[in-house]
């Protein structure tokens, strides 16, 4: 996905809200089978068209999705970026979903690096219909974005990679950004954290009443930046202990099965196993 520059340490020296702050708030556990909407981020296609990425989807037996804007439109558009359509040509993206009973839940955004580039693609999003963006927002413009966000009343979903190639591979970042930013929000990524050595527990725990979405994936593990995600289920994350402090928090909204890796001819089982995984888990919850 599109990366941003490291963010630098003073940023991590602003004043937080305290850990102990966040869990002082009043909270109402979520009924997760009722809350929580699993879907699939389309990057776990990326290398499919967005017709056979949708195609396949829907071969999961999923119906939300966070959609990209770098994503190949497919032979019936030139295969251009989703970036560089038309309204029309948009248009017809949305349709396919529809006709599949899809719904694109989010847009994840690259923006770019001007206040125009960052509204064409609010656009392109409130034209898929989608209720929030994810996103890295470059660190010199969160006013405008936030701005925007406000315009569009889409909520940026702050989206983090690991240490290195992200602004946001921390939880303290996040927080930097959606200080006095109240449409931002954050897309906790539960893969990319362990490679800059942060335990997703712990990072949920600290993005209490901030999360917007989830980044369903497993890695292999600790503080390896090279590593690809592996199998949900399979790696170091402790899922059981994170749905179960989503729970405690209250947390309403959509969990995406997220894969990085490649795996040939198609992620389409990895996803399934996916699926079962989190139902399977889902249920053990108290």
């Amino acid at each position: 996905m599109i990366k941003f520059s490291f963010l630098p340490l003073v940023l991590l020296l602003l004043s937080f809200p305290s850990q102990s702050q966040h869990h002082s708030k009043k909270t109402v556990a979520s009924k997760p089978a009722k809350d929580w909407q699993l879907g699939v981020a389309m990057y776990t296609f990326h290398t499919m068209s967005y017709p056979e990425a949708l195609h396949t989807v829907d071969s999961a037996g999923l119906k939300v999705v966070e959609a990209m804007t770098f994503h190949r439109a497919g032979a019936a558009l030139k295969d251009s970026a989703i970036s560089k359509l038309s309204p029309s040509g948009i248009a017809k993206l949305r349709k396919m979903a529809e006709q599949k009973g899809i719904r694109i839940a989010s847009v994840y955004i690259g923006g770019g690096k001007t206040v125009e580039s960052w509204k064409k693609e609010f656009e392109i999003a409130k034209q898929l219909g989608a209720k929030f963006v994810t996103a890295e927002p470059p660190v010199s413009m969160w006013d405008s974005i936030d701005s925007l966000a406000g315009v569009y009343k889409m909520k940026v979903a702050i989206h983090e990679h690991w240490k290195g190639v992200s602004a946001y591979w921390h939880p303290d970042s996040v927080l930097a950004a959606i200080k006095d930013h109240p449409n931002f929000g954050a897309c906790t990524d539960l893969g990319h954290w362990p490679k800059s050595g942060v335990d997703p527990v712990e990072g949920v725990k600290k993005l209490a009443g901030h999360i917007v979405c989830v980044h369903l994936k497993d890695i292999a593990e600790w503080n390896n930046p090279k590593l690809k995600d592996v199998r949900v289920g399979t790696g170091i994350v402790d899922f059981p202990a994170v749905f179960a402090e989503l729970k405690r928090q209250g947390f309403k909204g959509n969990i995406y099965i997220e894969r990085d890796a490649e795996i040939q001819p198609s992620n389409l089982p990895s996803v399934i196993e996916t699926v079962n995984y989190y139902n399977t888990t889902l249920k053990k919850l108290k």
